[in-house]
Parts: structure tokens; C-alpha cells; sequence
């Protein structure tokens, strides 16, 4: 291999010693002593890209975007192969995390996807129309997976309603980091990958609320969400979606619901009494009318929204106990 006409040697002893051990301290949560490790690796070895790679990394994880955007253009710069490389993923993450828009079409352009021609007048790479996705919220903390909508390799739109101890919004744009962990199946087959969070990238003015409802029927429930969704917010029956797992679970490939009938998910660790699928069953009944409610929506609205709907059908239907939680 050639970098600007000289034989590139493998790294050091030294080089590879700093480096494994910046490692071990970034897992112990140490990124100050890495960071004095891994730029002694990079003064070792400076023309390697893994030196700079591994310094982006690091700004990456103290969310350092300005680093990790000048670590990562040094590594891409040694970099012997033209696409593909996921030095450019980080580049492209610390750009959108910047809102470098040019330097983050190029960076996905060089990984090698395809921005479309067209953008907004800041350049920002809309319409890469990638689909869906899980995001896990807060994954050092109280995780929790939610679906959203891809915007472009780096960020994901929530459009689940996410419980109040993640401490985020319907609505809410977050950046997410490249590789997945686990993924999520639904009945069709189709597979999703779970992303984990990084940061919040563009917070949402649409406030949460909890609210316990009385819904005779599942047809009931469903006419609440689909008036939330025709006045363009939400509202989700966390007395269904809900599932409680362990991390090994979370971090698998995992079916989106528990199923149909009599079936319990393995999987779900919810307990009776509490949000989730084996929270809301009784003996010999599928249905619980007693149902907890995420709705999204500015507190100007919600209680029409509630009333409205009971008003469709007041003989199935009622709402109490409305509370704003996040």
C-alpha cells in the first residue's frame, strides 16, 4: 500500500498499545484520559486513518461534533478506498450534527448513497427516502425503542409517542449513530434495524399527555388515534404497545407485537398491574376497556380532542384523569 508515494508500515507496538487501552477507558466512561491516549497514538502514527478514525470516534461519543468533524477529514484523507469506508459515516453524522450540509452530502455521497439532487435552501439533504426505523431513546439510561421516520442516514423523526422517562416528544427529530443494535420484525416479515441514540437534534413544541380512557371495543381505541392523526398529532395505547425487555432482548431480533389470541410473548417482562401486554389481561378476557393513553397534542386541543371523541359514541366511551408528562 502507498500513502503519497511511501510504504505504509503496520503500526507500532506503542501505537497499538495506546490504542487498546483508550479503549478500555472509553468503555469505562474515562473519554478524557482516551482522548490523551489516542492523540499520542495519532502523533505515533499520523498518517495512518485509523488514527484520526479513532479520534473522530471519541468526539463522536463526547459529542465534540466540531473534533470530530476535523478528526474525521483527516482520516478520510488517508483513506485508500474510494466508497464504502465508515470513516465517512462518522463524518456524515458530526456534519449533520453541525448542519454542514455540503460536507454532509458529501460524506454520503462517499459512503456511497445518494442524496437526491434536490434541496432545501439551506442544502439540507432531504427526501433520501430511506423508510422507517426503531430508535432506542436514551440507550445508557432507561432505553426505550420507538419508530420513527428516517430523514437521512443520521437522523430519525419520532413517530411513536415515547413514555415520559425518556424525556422526549412526538415529533421530535434525533440524531442517531450508524450501526445497529438489534432489530425489530413485524407479521409480514419485514425487518427494521434499531438505532441508538445520540443526541437530540430538533426538539418538539407538542407537548405529552397520560390519560386513562374507557374504550368498549378496540374499534373504540383505533377511533381515538386515527381523530389525533386527522388533526395531525397523536395518540397511542401504551396499555398495548408497551413491552418491557431485558437488554439482551432489546438488543435482538425481535417481533414488533406479541402476537394474536392466548399468545404471550417470552420475551415481554412486563408484569401484571403495569403498562404492557401481560399488564392489561384477565382471566378468559382478551379485552380490557380500562386503557392507558400517550396523546400528543398542544394543550389547547387535547380535552376537544377527548371530548370529541366520546361525543361519537357516549355509550362506549369516556376519559379521565388527563395529565401532561412531558
Amino acid at each position: 500500500m502507498r500513502i503519497f508515494g511511501k510504504g505504509r508500515h503496520r503500526p507500532s507496538a506503542s501505537w497499538r498499545q495506546a490504542t487498546d487501552r483508550a479503549f478500555t477507558l472509553i468503555g469505562d466512561g474515562r473519554y478524557e484520559d482516551a482522548g490523551a491516549l489516542l492523540t499520542r497514538a495519532a502523533d505515533l502514527e499520523p498518517w495512518l486513518s485509523e488514527s484520526w478514525f479513532n479520534l473522530a470516534l471519541l468526539h463522536k461519543f463526547r459529542h465534540d461534533w466540531e473534533q470530530a468533524r476535523t478528526a474525521g477529514l483527516r482520516a478520510v484523507a488517508l483513506l485508500d478506498r474510494d466508497t464504502g469506508a465508515p470513516d465517512w459515516w462518522n463524518v456524515g453524522i458530526a456534519a449533520t450534527a453541525l448542519q454542514d450540509w455540503p460536507l454532509a452530502r458529501r460524506a454520503w455521497q462517499a459512503y456511497g448513497l445518494r442524496p437526491p439532487g434536490a434541496a432545501t435552501d439551506s442544502g439540507e439533504p432531504l427526501g433520501m427516502e430511506l423508510g422507517s426505523a426503531a430508535v432506542r431513546l436514551s440507550p445508557e439510561g432507561e432505553a426505550e425503542v420507538v419508530w420513527g421516520r428516517r430523514l437521512d442516514p443520521a437522523r430519525v423523526e419520532v413517530l411513536s409517542i415515547p413514555l415520559p422517562s425518556s424525556g422526549r416528544r412526538w415529533g421530535e427529530v434525533v440524531l442517531h449513530d450508524g450501526v445497529p443494535h438489534g432489530e425489530r420484525t413485524t407479521a409480514a416479515g419485514h425487518a427494521y434495524p434499531v438505532f441508538d441514540e445520540i443526541e437530540l437534534w430538533a426538539p418538539s413544541p407538542v407537548p405529552t399527555w397520560v390519560v386513562l380512557l374507557e374504550a368498549a371495543t378496540e374499534a373504540d381505541r383505533d377511533a381515538l388515534e386515527q381523530l389525533a392523526a386527522d388533526a395531525g398529532f397523536a395518540a397511542e395505547d401504551w396499555s398495548s404497545s408497551v413491552r418491557l425487555l431485558c437488554r439482551m432482548c432489546s438488543e435482538s431480533r425481535m417481533p414488533s407485537d406479541e402476537g394474536d389470541g392466548e399468545h404471550l410473548d417470552p420475551h415481554d417482562h412486563s408484569e401484571p398491574g403495569h403498562p404492557g401486554p401481560l399488564g392489561h389481561r384477565t382471566d378468559g378476557q382478551l379485552w380490557v376497556p380500562e386503557r392507558e393513553c400517550g396523546v400528543a397534542a398542544p394543550a389547547s386541543l387535547v380535552r376537544g380532542l377527548l371530548d370529541g371523541w366520546v361525543a361519537d359514541s357516549p355509550d362506549s366511551r369516556d376519559w379521565r384523569d388527563l395529565e401532561e408528562v412531558c
